[in-house]
């Protein structure tokens, strides 16, 4: 990985670098574009995020860049962590003075002071976060970079610059940020480093639940997710932040017979769907489709390993994982539960003829996130087997394309009964009671069946019917 002078100056070319460089001059303030803005142009990822070290108050410099911005600038102080974000068109800054740490061994936080550049870059996670980009005029564009950050750019190697365990202990969720690095660029993790992070795994016990869930949020979302889930397995952090998924791990035989391992199942599932989809909640529902497996794991002499009802256990299950990792308790969490509790339907389909009932049961029940259903059953089918893998799919894409056309036919994608509940009660003038849910019912599951079509007139003529049967007369 070779870069010229012209090549990092064609990076820093943009005004909003400039405008930094000149006020940092004006201020006799030594300053750096620092970290992930650094690495990234090596990496030629885009980033519109950029950090800045200041040998000085990053506070003074932010406000007098936000100053010269102009109006359109938004100026955000963190006075307590002394730290400043400008927001200047599309491009996001943060400013902070250099600083040297300390640490107690039972907290995250550490006791900062003012440091130098040195000071600064001792500090941080990894040499490929250390390298540093002068902004001031005499020496723009120059590269420091004292831990050859580089070097392990070019080597896909992620490593401390100082002793690991000191990195580790002082701060312990940068044991997940290794491993999401690793999942997210395709690096791997030194050897001596990832023996840091198998003796410090307990730490990450200190690290807030929320800060912990927006790394794992980080290693779903990368181009191979697996790659994440193995090292924190293989550490033994998985164990302690994600126990759950643990429990799939592992091949159980009795008489000759064994299941898959269906943690390993999980994450390839996972892989396959990321190569289609990068909803986060999608893939969330990939990881935690067959959650419910090791607590409804049974053996049948006459029918071998099963696993009945694992979509509704593990639908029942969901709450309580997104509660404890302090993930959202909202519709994400309510879609994650939907699609852990249909990833079935779609497969028993595959197994049988696809009836225009079964596919409009589907259509109700999926609703607007059928087609999403429907990705992640693909990336479900994990055989070995060829054959299987094509009968399943070719079946898939006949259940797709009898979806599109019922739906065109019949609009039962997110339904409603065309009679409602109050006109049942005005109808028939009776109260709220059972005899109102039993007709509602029984409407919804005639259009459902293809007894009668998704229409008024039609839904009201059954309904007359209905109650006819129930002893009801209309008024």
């Amino acid at each position: 990985m070779y870069y010229t002078q012209e090549d990092i100056d064609k990076h820093l070319s943009a005004p909003i670098f400039h405008l930094i460089s000149t006020v940092a001059d004006e201020l006799g303030l030594e300053s750096y574009v620092v970290g992930g803005y650094v690495r990234d142009l090596f990496l030629h990822r885009p980033s519109k995020d950029i950090d800045v070290v200041t040998v000085g108050s990053g506070i003074e410099l932010a406000r007098a860049v936000a100053k010269k911005a102009g109006p359109k600038s938004k100026l955000s102080i963190f006075g307590n962590f002394g730290t400043a974000q400008v927001k200047s068109r599309d491009w996001e800054i943060e400013f902070v003075g250099a600083r040297r740490e300390s640490y107690r061994r039972d907290s995250r936080k550490p006791i900062v002071e003012d440091g130098t550049l040195d000071d600064d870059r001792n500090r941080r996670d990894f040499t490929i976060n250390t390298m540093a980009v002068c902004l001031n005029r005499a020496r723009y564009g120059e590269l420091v970079d004292p831990f050859d950050g580089l070097s392990d750019l070019e080597n896909f190697r992620i490593v401390t610059p100082l002793d690991p365990d000191v990195t580790f202990s002082d701060d312990p969720l940068r044991m997940m940020r290794a491993v999401r690095f690793a999942s997210q660029l395709g690096f791997f993790i030194d050897p001596d480093t990832f023996d840091a992070i198998e003796r410090n795994r307990e730490r990450i016990e200190i690290i807030s639940q929320e800060r912990i869930v927006d790394e794992l949020n980080r290693i779903i979302l990368s181009p191979r997710p697996s790659t994440g889930f193995e090292l924190l397995d293989r550490s033994g952090l998985l164990g302690i932040i994600f126990p759950e998924l643990c429990a799939l791990k592992g091949i159980e035989t009795k008489e000759g017979i064994g299941h898959k391992d269906n943690f390993a199942h999980t994450l390839m599932v996972l892989d396959r769907l990321s190569r289609t989809s990068d909803n986060l909640w999608l893939r969330w529902s990939a990881l935690l489709h067959d959650i419910a497996k090791p607590a409804t794991r049974h053996f049948d002499s006459r029918l071998g390993w099963t696993f009945h009802n694992h979509n509704f256990i593990g639908e029942k299950m969901v709450p309580g994982i997104f509660c404890r990792m302090k993930l959202p308790m909202n519709e994400k969490m309510k879609y994650v539960q939907k699609m852990v509790s249909l990833h079935m339907r779609p497969i028993n389909l595959a197994d049988e003829d696809v009836t225009d009932s079964a596919i409009r049961r589907l259509l109700f029940d999926a609703g607007d996130d059928a087609d999403d259903l429907m990705k992640l059953c693909e990336a479900d089918i994990t055989s070995k087997n060829p054959v299987k893998v094509r009968r399943f799919l070719e079946n898939f894409r006949t259940v797709r394309e009898k979806m599109v056309d019922i739906e065109e036919k019949d609009r039962i994608r997110n339904f409603q009964p065309p009679v409602t509940g109050e006109e049942i009660m005005e109808t028939f003038g009776i109260p709220p009671s059972q005899p109102v849910g039993v007709l509602k019912e029984a409407i919804k599951n005639a259009i459902l069946d293809g007894v009668i079509p998704n229409e008024y007139e039609a839904a009201v003529r059954f309904m007359h019917q209905k109650a006819a049967g129930m002893g009801l007369q209309a008024k």
